[in-house]
């Protein structure tokens, strides 16, 4: 793979990451379920994905620079 392609990904799976933590599912769970504008346990889970998908561009680039 291109460094410049997993350096790339690399940015807009930290921006994506950043909206995501950003949206404060804690505080959405205070309020009653019917005036939840997204689902905290939605959020958490697009959260891990994103780590996921963070370590793996990160290995992978430390892979293409052995």
């Amino acid at each position: 793979m291109s460094g410049d392609f997993l350096h790339e990904l690399e940015h807009e799976v930290q921006a994506d990451l950043s909206m995501v933590e950003s949206s404060h599912p804690t505080e959405a769970a205070a309020l009653p379920p019917s005036e939840w504008t997204v689902d905290p346990a939605d959020v958490e889970r697009e959260e891990i994905g994103l780590r996921s998908l963070l370590g793996a561009v990160e290995a992978l680039e430390g892979d293409a620079d052995s």
